[in-house]
């Protein structure tokens, strides 16, 4: 919301001018601006639970009518990549759906292949670098929506030595990175 208005301010406006040296007005207008303030922020708390991408406590409701188990430990945001491919996850069963399955999860900007003569579909995540945190959703999300006679084949994205030359960095620039090899496999130069 860009205007916030004072609530308190805005009530002692609409009465009659003398009321402004009660004091039993001023503490009644304070303790109702309090009230009001308390219940907007309530139901905007309550709104923020229709939509998946502000939800916190209405994701076990989510995960519920999308027949998903409710696992509070898991990350929020791993909890709405899974509701969200369930949801795009419907109807008939194409590339584009496959797709828009897998774009949902985090390192989800993914390049997809069919490959008819090994009955596979090839995903490659291209968006981020490395296997994704929640592969374990990827799988179990995709396997759910691809047709049983598919295979599914992760492929994942690292540094590669060509991206590493092109960087032109020294043995020592390279060492003042101070990366761990796992770290610099997933490093964009």
């Amino acid at each position: 919301m860009l205007y916030r208005r004072n609530i308190r301010t805005d009530m002692v406006e609409y009465l009659p001018r003398y009321y402004a040296d009660s004091v039993i007005v001023d503490n009644l207008t304070g303790r109702e601006a309090e009230e009001l303030v308390a219940l907007k922020a309530g139901i905007e708390e309550v709104l923020c639970q229709f939509f998946i991408d502000t939800a916190t406590w209405g994701l076990a409701r989510w995960e519920e009518i999308c027949g998903i188990p409710v696992d509070v430990l898991k990350p929020a945001d791993h909890r709405r990549s899974v509701i969200k491919s369930k949801l795009r996850g419907a109807g008939t069963v194409t590339l584009a759906v496959i797709k828009n399955v897998a774009d949902s999860f985090q390192n989800g900007e993914i390049h997809l292949q069919e490959n008819f003569g090994q009955y596979e579909v090839v995903i490659t995540f291209i968006g981020k670098r490395g296997v994704p945190p929640n592969l374990n959703d990827v799988w179990t999300a995709l396997r759910e929506i691809v047709p049983a006679h598919l295979n599914i084949k992760f492929k994942y994205t690292y540094l590669s030595w060509e991206e590493l030359d092109s960087a032109n960095l020294t043995w020592s620039e390279l060492e003042t990175l101070n990366k761990t090899w796992d770290q610099l496999e997933v490093w964009k130069p």
